[in-house]
């Protein structure tokens, strides 16, 4: 029972829209009907700027963080710190809020495993920025940040339970991403707008990007 009631309660604290209700909110737009459809950070940047952006960052990784870190205050099984890691990326990929549409569940991801491991966070922060950085494509730094997950997660803890969920959120962040696994493969993923003046400068082609 306790499990099952932290995972509803970081399933539904996961769920909660942030990129669509800063968007209504502060924006008047509806952030899935703006640029890539998606209700991330990175769509934030492209549709409201570096401030919508980084508030929707901010409070999509505190998703994550913030469970998890409360199970590790309450209760000393790491299995039910990883189930509630797992339930919210689930809440946010998966909201009842938006037809169980939503993000993909990188920065709730990363949030969730700061609190897991702030030093494992660390890794796949970078990871995100070094993939992203190399290439000018967010989903790139997406995908490495959370394939870094399971292996950060051993070193630094030792615990199988989550190593499981990095396991588990490197297949899904895979899934959320099959789509930019695809423009990539076929030369047509969308950069990142602030990394774009860096690409024009080290590959002297226009930006095949359209938003």
């Amino acid at each position: 029972m306790i499990l099952i009631a932290a995972c509803l309660v970081a399933f539904f604290f996961g769920s909660i829209p942030f990129g669509y209700l800063i968007g209504r909110v502060f924006y008047g737009i509806d952030i899935r009907t703006q640029g890539s459809g998606n209700i991330g950070a990175a769509n934030a940047l492209r549709t409201m700027g570096k401030t919508g952006a980084a508030a929707v960052l901010a409070l999509d990784a505190l998703k994550g963080f913030l469970p998890v870190f409360f199970s590790r205050m309450f209760f000393s099984d790491p299995a039910i710190h990883a189930a509630t890691a797992s339930a919210a990326v689930l809440g946010h990929c998966f909201s009842p809020w938006l037809a169980g549409r939503g993000g993909k569940g990188v920065a709730t991801s990363v949030g969730a495993i700061f609190a897991l491991s702030w030093a494992a966070g660390i890794v796949s922060a970078g990871g995100w920025v070094a993939g992203a950085g190399a290439t000018a494509f967010s989903s790139v730094g997406s995908l490495l940040a959370n394939a870094l997950a399971p292996f950060t997660l051993w070193y630094f803890t030792r615990r199988p339970a989550y190593v499981a969920y990095g396991v588990f959120a490197a297949v899904l962040i895979v899934y959320t991403h099959r789509e930019n696994i695809g423009r990539l493969l076929h030369g047509r993923e969308h950069t990142l707008p602030l990394l774009r003046p860096w690409r024009k400068r080290n590959e002297g082609n226009p930006d095949r990007a359209s938003y």
